[in-house]
């Protein structure tokens, strides 16, 4: 289940590289964060925008697969913003 954010939460994250996949249908938006993980450094945090309903259990869902934090969802206008952390 994803983790809800607020905006106040999201907005103490220092984000290394933001991704904005709005408009793009799944599974785009998981292949521009799967992209966009090797352009931040280990630690650092790619916060990823999307307005498909699905990416958010996605994203979460190849996180931690593959090792990545996931850090949670913070709603906005419209779309989601997706908080990852890269773990390797």
């Amino acid at each position: 289940m994803s983790t809800v954010m607020t905006e106040t939460d999201a907005a103490q994250l220092v984000v290394s590289l933001v991704v904005d996949a709005r408009g793009t249908a799944c599974p785009g938006p998981l292949l521009e964060a799967k992209k966009a993980m090797g352009r931040v450094g280990v630690g650092e945090v790619l916060e990823l925008r999307s307005s498909d309903a699905q990416t958010k259990k996605d994203v979460e869902a190849w996180a931690n697969k593959v090792g990545h934090g996931f850090l949670g969802v913070a709603a906005s206008q419209g779309y989601d913003r997706i908080f990852i952390r890269r773990a390797k």
